[in-house]
């Protein structure tokens, strides 16, 4: 086997002192490093991650308490009911007033000046278990005397809009990297096996990536969904959702993976190995797949977006997690009605969650993209 190739020698820009034996992936991150929008792209994708691991403490009520339905949101004010300013931010909470909405002929709400609320930071509220080991009842925001705030509004059940976006990351992230790292463990196997040994064997592998390609996602899905009783319990749908899209998502991705290993398969170095009588496993995991892992990863990063995508449309069909489960395509169920969106705007919040995910990760995505392969 021949020896590995030195690590390139790379000249520092700003200072002008080459950089000699570097490995690749310092190389990589440094490169990554003059990529401003995936270094935001990686700023937003750890706080995502963030929110959904710490949403209990994250979240100012508990998300099944019920308020007043359809409570527009409640801003901060620095100023008391006389317009005087004052330092610690405060909530004046809404009545329902005596005048009604032209549309709607429903009450409108007011500001009660008469019993504002002061927000403060790790206030006590509804008790939790931190990371699910630590039990607490400190929260990062709320009101000091641990009454409801809707900084979102609520939904139709006067459940908090915020609290509710906070604990959806969880479902909502949860289901997309499984569903990624299934099919990026299955398509990068058949990817790499059906590459490397070709022949019959690739052949009869391919035209069974190519049916399973040919099968149209969304209708199939909504066909098996029919199948599941309506009185099964919530995991059961949440499974199914995870190996529908995995079992449909990989296929491409082992296309891929095969191309780079046919081209692979026939470098020196591999050849070398063959000749001297390393073993097809030791050839496949030491030679070819540490060269085609700089383009799972950046698959891998394109695919979470896509993944998040298709599970809030299928969650606002209703084909998706069922209650008392919260995901963002769940809670974006209530648009379904223009008249609701017209009333109540704030209802569309969760679209702005799924925004900033799928925008941090294509970011992140491109960061690494360029990183891995400047040229």
């Amino acid at each position: 086997m021949l020896a590995p190739a030195e690590s390139p020698v790379e000249p520092d820009i700003g200072s002008g002192i080459q950089s000699v034996g570097q490995s690749y992936s310092a190389l990589v991150w440094r490169r990554f490093k003059r990529s401003w929008t995936g270094m935001f792209g990686l700023v937003l994708v750890a706080m995502m991650l963030a929110t959904a691991l710490l949403a209990d403490f994250l979240s100012p009520v508990d998300p099944k308490f019920t308020d007043i339905a359809y409570s527009p949101p409640e801003l901060l004010s620095f100023h008391d009911k006389d317009g005087n300013f004052v330092l610690q931010p405060r909530i004046y909470p809404l009545k329902e007033g005596e005048e009604l909405d032209p549309v709607t002929y429903q009450p409108l709400m007011a500001p009660d000046y008469d019993n504002p609320r002061l927000i403060g930071l790790f206030v006590t509220g509804a008790p939790y278990d931190l990371l699910w080991l630590i039990p607490t009842d400190i929260h990062l925001f709320g009101t000091t005397d641990g009454k409801p705030v809707h900084f979102l509004g609520t939904d139709k059940f006067g459940r908090d809009v915020l609290s509710r976006a906070f604990y959806g990351a969880r479902i909502s992230l949860m289901i997309a990297l499984t569903v990624v790292s299934l099919i990026t463990v299955v398509g990068t196997a058949v990817g790499l096996i059906s590459g490397y040994f070709g022949g019959r064997f690739d052949t009869w592998v391919q035209r069974f990536v190519e049916l399973v390609l040919a099968f149209p996602q969304l209708p199939f899905y909504l066909a098996l969904t029919s199948l599941i009783p309506v009185t099964a319990p919530t995991s059961v749908f949440l499974a199914f959702v995870i190996f529908v899209l995995s079992a449909l998502g990989w296929a491409q991705l082992s296309r891929e993976v095969r191309g780079k290993t046919l081209a692979l398969a026939r470098i020196e170095y591999v050849r070398a190995a063959i000749a001297i009588g390393v073993t097809d496993r030791r050839i496949i995991f030491r030679h070819i797949f540490p060269n085609v892992l700089s383009h799972v990863i950046v698959a891998v990063t394109l695919a979470i977006p896509n993944v998040v995508l298709l599970e809030s449309f299928l969650g606002f069909l209703g084909f998706a997690v069922k209650p008392p489960l919260i995901s963002w395509g769940l809670m974006l169920q209530d648009t379904a009605n223009y008249s609701a969106i017209g009333s109540y705007p704030w209802i569309l919040s969760p679209v702005a969650f799924v925004f900033v995910t799928v925008f941090a990760f294509n970011a992140l995505g491109d960061g690494l993209r360029d990183a891995i392969d400047p040229y």
